[in-house]
């Protein structure tokens, strides 16, 4: 359930174009729709809503790890799905290629459709690797 604040499309400052900035406030207030629980309003924060206790904190049914380099990855497990941290392109090139041959997920990454839009610079890459080595 998405849980919204009453008046966050009125105003900048309560979120309207940053969603850090939608944050749940109660509303309060005499003739107040949302707060009377009405029909046909938003629905408003209450017991009920919540996740079972085994799927709390899981995306997918699997743990979040976040990953933000290749060692991180040697220790994912089957059961856990990869956030990736913040890195440039090469390192994330890398990083995909891996996980595809593991056949592990990354939750923020179609990777079969970076690898395709990567694939010049991915070659770049393992060309230099080759001249280095």
């Amino acid at each position: 359930m998405n849980f919204i604040r009453r008046t966050w499309n009125r105003y900048s400052k309560l979120g309207k174009r940053r969603k850090k900035k939608q944050v749940w406030r109660r509303p309060t207030g005499r003739d107040n729709k949302m707060r009377e629980k009405r029909k046909g309003y938003p629905s408003v924060v209450s017991i009920g809503y919540g996740k079972s206790k085994k799927d709390r904190g899981k995306i997918l049914g699997k743990t979040p790890v976040k990953v933000d380099n290749l060692k991180d990855l040697e220790k994912m497990g089957k059961n856990q799905i990869i956030i990736l941290g913040r890195m440039g392109k090469k390192k994330k090139i890398e990083l995909a290629k891996k996980s595809k041959e593991k056949g592990l997920e990354i939750y923020n990454l179609n990777i079969r459709k970076f690898l395709k839009k990567n694939q010049k610079s991915s070659k770049k890459i393992e060309k230099g690797k080759n001249e280095s080595q």
